[in-house]
């Protein structure tokens, strides 16, 4: 399931869009906190062919279908 938007909220605090009208505000640190700093975390981007979720300029990402599963079993 691609991602369509994400807001950080705060820290590791995001909202996502998917493209299947999924709207999830989550704490994705379990997912990435070992990856990505806070000071990388504004790093993140939207993959525009894939719809992944991206940091450092697309050294670390999230596959979509992984980032759906964990948005879905965290809310």
């Amino acid at each position: 399931m691609k991602l369509n938007a994400f807001t950080n909220i705060d820290q590791y605090i995001f909202e996502f869009d998917f493209e299947d009208g999924t709207h999830k505000i989550v704490d994705i640190a379990p997912l990435v906190q070992s990856k990505v700093s806070l000071e990388d975390i504004k790093s993140a981007h939207i993959d525009s062919e894939w719809g992944c979720l991206e940091f450092n300029d697309g050294m670390i990402d999230i596959d979509p279908k992984t980032l759906y599963s964990f948005v879905l079993k965290a809310s």
